[in-house]
């Protein structure tokens, strides 16, 4: 009877260990997006200075311009985890739409306030690049506890599902550039 109520209570003791750090690692995620949430409010909240330098400069590429402007609006309500992330990784394709155009005017790449406005989005990237690496970091980590044995049987037991990445969209991202020499 002794030995019954030991494994009882290790197995309790388990339970509440695993719970416990099921919860932190929710947590932690919660955190996590709200890093990269963070840069994509500061990028949203550029891209209209990007988009009045450009238009300034450039007639021709109003309907890039308009595009970019409809997909800022219709992310800026979304707060919670769990945003559009294929709209923000057209976004991100249609801002470097908008970079690969300074090309076509030299005016507007010796524009000072637009090179301003260029470092502040490369900037912003960087450390988006940032939160979502501490991100996919921490729902690896959470994923792994949801998916393996002793800790799933509490997961599936409170409802820990599996979460998903934050991942890059296009393969043209993904690829290797190639270098001649």
């Amino acid at each position: 009877m002794i030995i019954f109520i030991l494994i009882l209570i290790c197995v309790a003791v388990a339970g509440i260990y695993f719970y416990n750090k099921l919860v932190r690692l929710k947590m932690n995620m919660k955190e996590a997006f709200s890093g990269i949430d963070i840069q994509l409010k500061r990028r949203h909240n550029l891209i209209p200075n990007i988009v009045e330098t450009v238009k300034g400069y450039s007639r021709h590429e109003s309907e890039l311009l308009e595009s970019v402007t409809r997909m800022r609006s219709e992310l800026q309500g979304q707060t919670a985890p769990g945003r559009d992330i294929p709209k923000e990784n057209d976004l991100s394709k249609s801002l470097k739409s908008i970079f690969a155009l300074v090309e076509a005017y030299p005016d507007l790449k010796a524009d000072k306030n637009f090179r301003q406005l260029q470092e502040n989005l490369i900037e912003i990237e960087d450390q988006l690049q940032y939160a979502r690496r501490y991100y996919n970091g921490t729902i690896r980590d959470y994923n792994i506890l949801v998916q393996s044995f002793p800790s799933n049987l509490i997961a599936n037991t409170f409802n820990f599902t599996k979460e998903e990445f934050f991942e890059i969209e296009y393969a043209t991202e993904r690829k290797t550039p190639d270098v001649q020499f």
